[in-house]
């Protein structure tokens, strides 16, 4: 799996990237996006990411600022050949942000692999990449708009060793790879390629529970 995290410029499908299957592009990229204005065909900005995969040949992965009748969102674009295949919303919102909560876990069918889709704050709740682990997902993308201490390159190197799935972090300036193995790459270069290779890999793991309506009982 081939990704290219891109943060030099706005989407911009004239632009020709270098070949990938998952482009990923920060906040910026798009900006604030106003639902209302992209339905009447004021502004385009999904349209252009939509364009931009299909002449790239690529999914593209973008993170906005959606705004729906004044309620606005952090969210992520996911756009694949052409084809806008939809918007995934920040679940889990802090105390203090203006933001409006979504729902339902993105999780999305690119180039042959699952992905996951985490949204800024959803980084802090590993239940959220536990489920994505249930889904099988072979990579999950998270987007922050931007990291101001270590602990969001340590979540995400925890996440993939512990649940089995490269983590990518993408921020407006810098972007993270981290490995099932428990490596971890960085580059605040405007154009990375990261290459990895998923692994299924399984444990089997018991445990014992009291409960669950046994009509025997066993003693251990």
């Amino acid at each position: 799996m081939k990704i290219c995290y891109v943060s030099s410029s706005r989407i911009n499908s004239a632009v020709r990237l270098p070949q990938c299957d998952i482009a990923i592009y920060p906040f910026g990229a798009l900006g604030e996006v106003d639902y209302e204005s992209e339905l009447s065909g004021k502004s385009g900005k999904f349209e252009e990411m939509a364009r931009l995969s299909g002449v790239n040949k690529c999914a593209a992965v973008c993170g906005c600022m959606t705004l729906s009748r004044g309620l606005k969102r952090k969210s992520v674009a996911v756009a694949e050949n052409g084809r806008l295949l939809g918007i995934s919303d920040m679940l889990n919102v802090l105390d203090g942000e203006e933001y409006k909560s979504g729902a339902g876990l993105g999780v999305y069918k690119l180039k042959g692999y699952n992905v996951g889709v985490c949204v800024e704050s959803d980084l802090y709740f590993p239940d959220v990449f536990r489920a994505f682990s249930m889904c099988a997902c072979n990579i999950v993308i998270v987007h922050c708009e931007s990291v101001t201490d270590n602990i969001p390159p340590l979540l995400i190197r925890s996440y993939a060793y512990l649940y089995g799935s490269p983590v990518a972090l993408c921020t407006e300036k810098c972007a993270y790879l981290a490995d099932i193995d428990g490596a971890i790459a960085s580059s605040n270069r405007p154009l990375t390629s990261f290459e990895i290779t998923p692994k299924n890999r399984y444990r089997v793991v018991t445990s014992r529970r009291k409960g669950l309506f046994c009509d025997e009982q066993t003693d251990f």
